[in-house]
């Protein structure tokens, strides 16, 4: 672990450009997550406001608040920044917050493309105050990167996407879930994070797509899946997806499904949404339509659909499962609510017996 973390969100926690302190408060091997700030929320449970279940990671309204209360194993040394938002800019706000969390001597990591790093006086005053800086979506030296070579022929492990019909709709978590669920069932499987918040989260085969030059995305992708294979030969390798085909603003999935060049293809959808997140007017197109899409580019199957239930009642949850597999012949079920066994039966039979 990288040490104890405190997740700033301030006006963001349980919205979508709050997709990075999510992720971390449910799962991360990288800090101790020791609260998270978002004044909206103050006094209230992280856990429980977000998934209504409780994890005893407190909710603060600053970051003096916190700094005075967490003590012991809890006293953080990491101000982690929690926010996603739409252009991944740094708002002016979080910025004077983040002077203030230097000052009090918390090293910063930070996802966004604001660079801290090259803020003269952010840059300043770190190093007057002896603490690091971490740029997370800071593009690697060209020497760094990767182009692709065609070695993901090589791989023999199961190779499963998990893309989505918008962004923020819980690609990344249904990922890590699902290789959570597949070693409970007792097979080796491998996370390939391609954002922050997945490297954030600890993901041990990690690219960060949106600071990659294009002509390398699809290496950087390939790289990393082969890496995983050829240092863990895992039986399953699952590809945490980014945006959507069809999103106008975030267009991911294509080197994914090109160059990770998966075996099967997880469709993570929110029904409740008609409109892509941050983007009024711009209506998503029917899942029938992104499936048929899916399916062109990668030559694969979409062989289930996993639900984000944002805006839906418990007890509507089970109405639209129903209701998308009747629509599209598929599987469909909310793995956050309900647990991976279901969709962890579904895809054993594909995975190969290595010898």
């Amino acid at each position: 672990m990288d040490g104890v973390a405190l997740v700033y969100c301030e006006g963001a926690f349980n919205t979508t450009n709050g997709k990075t302190a999510h992720g971390l408060v449910r799962f991360t091997n990288r800090y101790k997550v020791a609260g998270v700030i978002d004044s909206r929320y103050s006094g209230q449970d992280a856990g429980l406001a977000l998934d209504q279940k409780i994890n005893g990671i407190p909710i603060f309204s600053d970051i003096a608040k916190a700094m005075e209360i967490l003590i012991g194993d809890f006293k953080p040394t990491h101000l982690v920044v929690g926010l996603a938002p739409d252009g991944g800019r740094l708002p002016e706000s979080a910025r004077n917050d983040i002077k203030q969390a230097i000052s009090l001597g918390l090293n910063v990591d930070c996802g966004l493309h604001d660079y801290l790093t090259e803020d003269n006086e952010i840059n300043k005053l770190a190093h007057s105050k002896n603490v690091q800086l971490r740029d997370i979506r800071k593009t690697p030296h060209i020497n760094d990167q990767h182009f692709f070579t065609g070695d993901i022929e090589k791989v023999k492990s199961l190779r499963i996407a998990i893309l989505g019909t918008d962004s923020a709709v819980g690609k990344r978590t249904t990922a890590w879930m699902l290789v959570h669920g597949l070693r409970k069932a007792g097979y080796t499987a491998e996370m390939i994070g391609t954002g922050q918040t997945a490297w954030m989260q600890g993901a041990k085969y990690s690219i960060i797509l949106d600071s990659v030059i294009a002509d390398f995305m699809a290496g950087e992708i390939e790289h990393a899946v082969y890496s995983a294979w050829k240092n863990e030969k895992p039986d399953v390798i699952v590809i945490e997806g980014q945006g959507s085909l069809m999103n106008p603003a975030y267009p991911g999935g294509y080197e994914i499904l090109a160059a990770g060049r998966p075996d099967l293809v997880i469709l993570q959808h929110a029904p409740a949404r008609i409109e892509y997140d941050g983007f009024p007017g711009f209506l998503i197109q029917p899942i029938n339509h992104q499936i048929h899409a899916l399916e062109i580019v990668s030559g694969k199957k979409v062989v289930a659909i996993t639900i984000n239930h944002e805006h839906l009642n418990p007890e509507e949850i089970p109405l639209e499962a129903q209701k998308l597999k009747q629509e599209t012949g598929l599987p469909a079920m909310d793995v956050l609510q309900d647990g991976t066994d279901e969709l962890v039966n579904l895809i054993k039979p594909y995975i190969p017996v290595q010898s």
